[in-house]
């Protein structure tokens, strides 16, 4: 019928084959020919059953996600669904790789659902901003119940083939060639005769739904959402499917959705979506990667123990280094305790932690790290000591060999030049935990390879990380505008805000946490000693350190912790701490609003990030936002510090920083050149943005 839709037939079976690489998205040049093809299958008299399946290596992935706030061309995926609907006839969705979004809406318009044995069934678009479009809120719960999809739906995570068999959403999963298996499910399924009852009609999933229980649960997703609309629209919509006629359940789900469609966080998040893919993406054709067969990690501590499991995870043979036996034994034991922990919490079987395990090999001898193909350092953070290990890894990797150091701030240039092969070397800021967190700065130095740069960014989406590509300055993208960001901390709690006042205004601003609880949580002696090293100084931040409060490690920082709690609770020495200061400097306690915190700590984060747009350290803003929201907890919602300065107004953002400027004379509040190009652009080097 056309390049995109195919139709073919195995007797009296029909199969309407979806070819749109790669995902098979429901383009409108798929739905067009789907819709053409269904109604005339529908009233063939030699057809007794209908099989839409998928080329490639996936079913339909999801809905063009390009057209979303669009004028929808028809027919839409409604329409397509309600023809389904009106199939006398069996249909059967034959489902492999992912059905995802509005390839799960289309599968739940088929009477029937089989499964190849790995396939993965979801509706991810509250990653999205956004509840399902199609009737999944309302067709979803009348075949696996209200709970069950309500935590499919508000989490956005796929289950496996033979988990949505057993909840009633498959009906049969296959090995082998699934099409001939669904031809053959659905020669059966005629024979025997209908009428066959579509989704719409079925309400085994709905009856006796505890809409108490519905609540609670509903409730208790909405408080992890953190102020997200698109979780508790999710929740409404599958409770309107318990409690309403389906024709209203469905308009009162295409309401929910036209309005989350239209909304700034569902811009922002759509945002991020395309952000991620874009700051995947390294320049320059035909670049041949080199060979990852053995990856080496320097260093068993904490950061060095989380990226070697990053690896192991990820299916790499790690060889990991340490000073002495005593410290590799150490590193081990802890790796070994976080499997466990992993296994306890039913995320890891105990085979599959007995396989991770087997991927390492310990070891004190740089010799052992000959067979490896990239070797991280995730040794001290100091230059000298640094550039020692280089210079041992360079009489013992091969050639070819990526080495890379896992700093946080420093010089890899300087590390670079250490060496006689700079081509070679490179950056991997991994974040703790690294076999947790997903952001992944690659720094590319002034002389790294092009081949070795594409071969990490590859690395890193195969072992789960979200990679970002940026440039060598202190603290590369993130740490330097953590430091603007950070810049009037201080200054607000000696003119009178309290830790516990500035967190809050985080916290209701969307971040998981505030800065203060943030620092005691990572441990105040590390920016301690990295401002030592630097001849900085914070003078409430320093004096806690050197009364040895470290943060929750110690009990005590900004706030208490009490009983090894990690609930923060303020602390009046604190308080006291910062009024002794405040009067040592004759500084006299005013009230501060939220607003003039927001404008002294996120607006320099802006700022900053204009800077480094302007110096190349970062190729685009969309990449400074994946940054933000993977690494350090910027809310989702507000699709992270650029995309957000759209929506909030850099022509405000402008006016407050030269304002703040001229009361303080801190660069930090100097508006960069760009932000002023962007507030009369509206865009971020010709990056559209909000």
């Amino acid at each position: 019928m056309s390049d995109f839709v195919k139709v073919s037939r195995d007797g009296d079976v029909a199969v309407v084959t979806i070819d749109n690489p790669p995902v098979n998205a429901l383009s409108f040049h798929v739905r067009e020919p789907l819709m053409q093809a269904l109604v005339e299958l529908r009233d063939d008299a030699s057809v007794a059953a209908i099989v839409i399946a998928c080329a490639g290596r996936t079913f339909v992935a999801g809905a063009d996600i390009t057209e979303f706030g669009k004028p929808m061309q028809q027919p839409e995926l409604r329409a397509i669904v309600a023809v389904l609907e009106t199939i006398a006839k069996p249909t059967v969705a034959a489902i492999h790789g992912t059905a995802l979004g509005g390839g799960l809406e289309l599968a739940l318009g088929c009477h029937f659902r089989v499964a190849d044995a790995g396939a993965k069934l979801g509706l991810p678009e509250v990653k999205l901003g956004l509840l399902p479009g199609g009737g999944g809120t309302v067709r979803l719960p009348r075949l696996v119940g209200a709970v069950k999809a309500l935590r499919m739906i508000v989490s956005g995570t796929p289950i496996g083939a033979t988990e949505a068999h057993a909840a009633g959403l498959v009906d049969a999963v296959f090995e082998g060639d699934l099409t001939t298996h669904a031809v053959n499910f659905a020669r059966e399924i005629a024979r025997k005769g209908g009428p066959f009852t579509p989704v719409r009609d079925r309400n085994e999933g709905l009856k006796e739904t505890d809409l108490v229980a519905l609540d609670a649960e509903a409730a208790d997703l909405a408080r992890k959402a953190r102020g997200l609309e698109a979780p508790i629209a999710c929740a409404l919509s599958v409770r309107n499917a318990v409690t309403l006629p389906f024709d209203a359940a469905l308009a009162a789900e295409r309401a929910l959705f036209v309005k989350l469609v239209g909304s700034d966080q569902s811009r922002a998040q759509r945002h991020l979506f395309f952000a991620e893919r874009e700051a995947a993406k390294v320049s320059g054709k035909d670049i041949v990667k080199r060979r990852i067969a053995r990856v080496g990690v320097i260093g068993a501590g904490t950061m060095g123990g989380g990226i070697a499991m990053a690896f192991a995870n990820g299916g790499y043979p790690v060889t990991l280094l340490e000073t002495s036996h005593e410290a590799l034994q150490r590193g081990l034991a802890t790796i070994d305790r976080n499997y466990s922990v992993s296994v306890t919490r039913g995320s890891l079987s105990e085979v599959a932690k007995r396989e991770r395990l087997a991927q390492f090999k310990g070891s004190t001898d740089y010799a052992d790290l000959a067979d490896c193909d990239l070797i991280v350092e995730a040794v001290f953070e100091d230059m000298a000591v640094k550039k020692e290990v280089f210079g041992k890894l360079e009489a013992v990797a091969k050639p070819g060999a990526i080495l890379a150091t896992n700093t946080s701030y420093l010089d890899i240039n300087e590390i670079a030049a250490s060496t006689s092969r700079p081509q070679d070397v490179l950056g991997l800021h991994f974040f703790s935990p690294a076999n947790v967190m997903k952001l992944l700065e690659i720094v590319r130095a002034d002389k790294t390879a092009p081949d070795a740069l594409a071969t990490v960014v590859d690395l890193a989406r195969r072992i789960g990380k979200v990679a970002v590509v940026v440039g060598v300055c202190h603290g590369f993208v993130g740490n330097r505008m953590l430091a603007a960001r950070g810049s009037e901390s201080e200054a607000l709690l000696l003119e009178g805000a309290t830790p516990s006042q500035i967190d809050q205004v985080f916290t209701d601003f969307g971040w998981p946490m505030g800065p203060f609880q943030m620092g005691d949580l990572a441990g105040l002696d590390i920016g301690w000693r990295n401002r030592k090293a630097r001849g900085l100084s914070a003078v409430i931040a320093d004096t806690l350190c050197e009364q040895g409060r470290f943060g929750q490690k110690t009990g005590r920082g900004f706030y208490l912790y009490e009983a090894g709690a990690r609930t923060p609770v303020p602390d009046p020495e604190v308080e006291a701490l910062i009024c002794d200061k405040a009067a040592e400097k004759g500084i006299a306690p005013r009230a501060i609003s939220a607003e003039e915190i927001i404008e002294r700590t996120l607006y320099p984060l802006v700022n900053e990030g204009a800077k480094i747009l302007e110096e190349g350290i970062a190729a685009r803003a969309s990449d400074i936002d994946v940054v933000w929201v993977n690494g350090y907890g910027f809310p989702i919602g507000k699709g992270g510090p650029m995309f957000w300065a759209g929506l909030e107004g850099p022509a405000k953002i402008i006016e407050r920083l030269e304002y703040w400027h001229q009361r303080t004379g801190k660069d930090v509040f100097k508006p960069a050149p760009l932000l002023k190009q962007m507030a009369e652009t509206g865009s971020w080097n010709g990056d559209a943005i909000a």
